[in-house]
């Protein structure tokens, strides 16, 4: 077998095991409904795979660099969100999500600029979500919930983008280097897909509830990039990617658990009255 053909083969491979994992990633999303829907999704349901894949092809060193990148490319993610949400509210797809994903791109080139550090990337982070969490409340509940009904292209379309980001990541990162690389693993493919699948078919406010539950499980991710870039460079990639998906998963099971209480106490009060 040439060695071109084998580069090709084990890229399809790769995009093929991604694809998987999001096409089963989205079933259990829109069977568990829009608050537990965007926790799993602040999962490293794209990330993820994209950096399992470098670490196969990079050293400890180089996963470390790229997710020190892309910690602070996690802030534009959720200003991102914002936007979305504020401009769902009464413009149409195509505006909201074309001005959300514009966001995002201006504000990745910025943060690629400068070289980050750890305490920078967590600062950054800090600054966002306590600016940003506030700002989306208002958009987090929706009078009723639309039921969504899944048309065949949805998770098709899902697992192509996801499949695509992996093997452009994959493919490139040899030669645009860790920084560029940990930028482009974190662009928010699970959101933009969410923003033009359920826009059209349940309305932007709902849409947008969905991405505004999602800000505190970007904050969980964020903890997971940082981890990454810790244990990664202490322990090595295999360790340090478990390290980093045990933290998010852990943090959304806290989230998770916080939001059962706090229906349980609701519900007790209103049975009260």
């Amino acid at each position: 077998m040439s060695p071109e053909l084998h580069f090709v083969l084990i890229l399809v491979l790769r995009m093929a095991v991604a694809a998987a994992f999001v096409v089963s990633a989205s079933i259990i999303t829109e069977r568990s409904g829009p608050v537990i829907g965007a926790l799993i999704a602040t999962l490293p349901i794209s990330a993820g795979p994209s950096y399992t894949f470098l670490a196969l092809d990079h050293d400890a060193a180089f996963i470390a660099e790229g997710a020190l990148a892309s910690l602070p490319v996690n802030a534009a993610t959720i200003y991102m969100g914002l936007t979305y949400a504020v401009l769902a509210q009464r413009r149409s797809m195509w505006i909201s999500a074309g001005s959300a994903i514009a966001v995002w791109l201006v504000l990745a080139t910025i943060i690629r600029q400068f070289g980050w550090s750890l305490a920078g990337g967590l600062l950054v982070n800090a600054v966002t979500f306590a600016i940003c969490i506030p700002l989306l409340r208002p958009y987090r509940h929706v009078a009723k919930m639309p039921l969504i009904a899944r048309r065949w292209y949805d998770i098709p379309l899902r697992a192509a983008l996801v499949a695509s980001l992996v093997g452009t990541v994959v493919t490139a990162s040899s030669w645009v280097g860790p920084r560029v690389t940990g930028v482009m693993a974190l662009f928010p493919i699970v959101f933009s897909s969410m923003m033009l699948i359920l826009h059209p078919r349940i309305g932007g406010p709902a849409t947008a509830a969905v991405l505004a539950n999602s800000a505190w499980g970007l904050m969980g991710f964020g903890l997971g990039v940082a981890v990454l870039h810790v244990a990664v460079a202490q322990f090595g990639s295999p360790i340090g990617l478990s390290c980093a998906l045990a933290t998010c998963i852990v943090w959304n099971l806290v989230l998770w658990q916080i939001g059962r209480r706090k229906s349980g106490r609701t519900s007790k009060a209103y049975g009260a009255s």
